[in-house]
Formats: structure tokens, C-alpha cells, sequence
């Protein structure tokens, strides 16, 4: 068959129709295939290459600090784990708040231990020696902590689950909200559920419209961090803002608002100056964020991240589900059929009066309240009082 120059022509058109028509699926392809998280290390390898032993000791977060240390390398990088106490014991996993590492709790592990627990301890995702999956990619949600949570059981030498095994779980301010909202999902792993000034119902008008402005989206990211990072304490001679990012002088701009939060959402409130740890008695609270400010990268991201997507309020559902499942079988609730709620009297970031109205109104009769004296820093400051609170509820409600 003769082919014309009409036919080339047509099939010239056609061959570059195609090459177009495959770069333009191909570059959607590239475009739509899931890159990996970037993940943000932790201080700990930069302290281990660098600093001797006795350099790391003086340091306000010793990684030697706490027993039973191990490093778990996950998709999401590596989470550091503590794990002591007799291994026979009640196995009680304990999860810390929103700007301290898990040393905070330290104290309250060790009274647990004493007294024949096995307790296990991990530090959250941009927090202390745990790297950060980027929060631009990988939110601070409970879909993110409770794969952490499991990565943590799975990564013990003993068996936390399965074959009938069940832990305790405590759960301190932000990671009451976790423990929370993970028991809600998993009763069946869950045997004792104890919530210290807990995250998941905070009021909304807690939150000032401010903090709402600032968390809400409306304002860039890394201004929003750079504020945050200020309010916790960081260095006044980081560089300020561009001046395309702060406009109109005078007025009352978004970001003047966001700026001037003072500090407006409850989780800026300042940190304590009490001691971190009886182990730690020189290193205070204060101490360990600064600490973080300065030498952990995916800290204020992950701070940012988590008020913005974790659990901290509107848990009521979750909450609600946990109270419905108390009459079911033995595998599928509580093992005391009541979760205990510990607040602290004077504290002024979980109000005790309105979190202990508001657990009552979505627990019932499943929540066991117990008003202590002290502030939102309770299970640090007083670890054996809060310890022994535990134990009693337990040995009230042993088989």
C-alpha cells in the first residue's frame, strides 16, 4: 500500500500526540507516587559521636539516665524505649505529655516498679531521643501515636500481648488523650486505664482565639513554629519574622494577634521549675524543654503538629466507647471496669472541676475521680503519692 504524505503527516501528528500523552501520564505518576516521610533525627546520634560519658551525664536528658534502654528503628525512625522491673510483674506502659520526654514520668515508673511492676516507658515522636517523621507529611495524630504505641509493645523481649496478656496503661496530660483514644480501639490489649490530667475533653473556650488562629492553618508554618518556639523559651536573638510575614504595624494583624498569645492555649503554659526526676534532682522541667529547644530539631514541629491534629479535645465519642464496653465480657473491658482519673487540685491547665463534670458526663459510672493536691505537673512532682493511688485502685479491684 502506498503511503502518501497525507498518511505521514496524519501519523507525524499521531507520534507526537503519543510522546505528549506519555510525559504527561508519566509525570503524573512521579507526581501522585508516595515519596518517604522525611525524618528529622533526634539529638541522640550527634550526643553519642560527640560527647564522652561523663559529658552526656551533665546533659538536663542523660540517655544512661533510665534502665532497660534500647533504640527501635521504625519507618517513622527511631523511638527510644526504657523497659525495667521485675518480668513477672503487672506490665504497665506509661505515656508522657506534650513537651517532656518521658523522664518526666521516671518517678512515678520507678515507685511502680519497687512495688513489682513491669514498667516500659518510650519517648514520642519528636521528643527527647525519638526521631520525628516530618509533621508536613506525617501529622502528630492518634493514627501516628498508636502505630508508635504498637511498635513500642512489639519491640519488648516479653510478650505484652496476645495468648491473653494485657497491660496497664497511664497515660500523663497529652498522653492521656493517647492512652485514651488507643484503649478505645484496643480494649482487648487494655487491662487498667489511668489518666493524669489528661488531654481529650478540653473545653473550647479554653482555647483563645488566638491559639485557634494561630493552630488553625491561616497563618505559614514556619511562622507559626518560630512563635511557638519563642512562647517555649527560645533563644530572643533568633531571627525574627520577614517583614512579609508581619505587615501593617499598628494594627491588629493575624500574626500580631498569633504573637502577642500570651499565653493564650493551654499547653504554652511555662514549665515548671520543679526537679524532672529524683534521679535528676538539679535538672528541672524547664530544663528539659529548653534542652529540646536548642538540640532537637523536630521538637517544636511535632509541638505544633500535635496541638493541631492529637487528641487533645472533642475525644468525647472515643471516651464514650470506652464506658460502653464495661459490661461486656472480661477480654473486652476493664479489668477494675472503671478507668481512674487523677487531676490535680490547683492545676490550671485540666481544670479539675470541669474535666471531672465533663469525664462524668461521657464515662458514668465507669470512671473513678480522684481530686489530689497539686498542679498539672502531679505525677512528677509527686510520684509516690500518685504511685500508691494507683496501686490502692488496683489491689481495690484485683480478682
Amino acid at each position: 500500500m502506498e503511503v502518501t504524505a497525507r498518511d505521514l503527516k496524519f501519523l507525524a501528528i499521531g507520534a507526537v500526540a503519543s510522546v505528549g500523552l506519555t510525559a504527561l501520564l508519566t509525570s503524573q505518576y512521579r507526581n501522585n507516587v508516595h515519596a518517604p516521610c522525611r525524618i528529622i533525627d533526634s539529638p541522640l546520634p550527634l550526643v553519642r559521636k560527640t560527647l564522652t560519658k561523663e559529658q552526656q551525664k551533665r546533659l538536663a536528658y542523660d540517655p544512661d539516665a533510665l534502665e532497660g534502654a534500647r533504640d527501635v528503628e521504625t519507618p517513622f525512625g527511631s523511638i527510644r524505649v526504657y523497659e525495667w522491673g521485675p518480668e513477672d510483674g503487672k506490665k504497665v506502659l506509661l505515656v508522657h505529655g506534650i513537651s517532656t520526654p518521658c523522664i518526666a514520668l521516671s518517678g512515678l515508673a520507678d515507685e511502680l516498679a519497687q512495688k513489682g511492676c513491669r514498667v516500659m516507658m518510650f519517648d514520642l515522636f519528636g521528643r527527647g531521643f525519638s526521631s520525628t517523621p516530618d509533621p508536613a507529611a506525617q501529622p502528630q495524630d492518634i493514627q501516628l501515636f498508636t502505630t508508635q504505641i504498637l511498635l513500642v509493645l512489639s519491640s519488648s523481649p516479653l510478650s505484652w500481648t496476645g495468648d491473653g496478656n494485657r497491660f496497664g496503661l497511664i497515660g500523663y496530660s497529652l498522653g492521656g488523650g493517647i492512652a485514651a483514644s488507643f484503649t478505645s480501639h484496643f480494649p482487648n490489649l487494655v487491662e487498667s486505664l489511668v489518666l493524669i490530667a489528661p488531654a481529650g475533653l478540653m473545653r473550647s473556650e479554653r482555647i483563645h482565639w488566638t491559639s485557634k488562629l494561630l493552630y488553625g492553618g491561616f497563618l505559614p508554618r514556619r511562622l507559626v513554629e518560630y512563635l511557638v518556639w519563642r512562647r517555649l523559651g527560645g533563644n530572643s536573638s533568633a531571627p525574627v519574622p520577614s517583614q512579609n510575614d508581619v505587615k501593617d504595624e499598628g494594627k491588629v494583624t493575624a500574626t500580631k494577634a498569633a504573637d502577642e498569645e500570651a499565653p493564650s492555649h493551654p499547653a504554652l503554659m511555662r514549665d515548671s521549675s520543679a526537679q524532672i526526676s529524683a534521679r535528676r534532682p538539679s535538672v528541672s522541667i524547664a530544663d528539659v524543654v529548653s534542652w529540646q529547644l536548642t538540640h532537637h530539631a523536630g521538637f517544636v514541629p511535632a509541638f505544633v503538629s500535635s496541638i493541631q491534629h492529637a487528641p487533645v479535645s472533642a475525644q468525647h465519642s472515643s471516651w464514650k466507647s470506652i464506658a460502653a464496653r464495661q459490661p461486656l465480657s472480661a477480654d473486652q473491658r476493664l479489668l477494675e471496669s472503671k478507668v481512674l482519673l487523677l487531676l490535680g487540685k490547683d492545676d490550671t491547665v485540666v481544670i479539675a472541676d470541669e474535666m471531672c463534670e465533663d469525664a462524668k458526663e461521657v464515662l458514668g459510672d465507669a470512671v473513678d475521680v480522684r481530686v489530689m493536691d497539686g498542679g498539672h505537673e502531679l505525677p512528677v512532682t509527686d510520684a509516690d503519692i500518685v504511685a500508691q493511688t494507683i496501686l490502692d485502685f488496683w489491689s481495690q479491684h484485683a480478682p
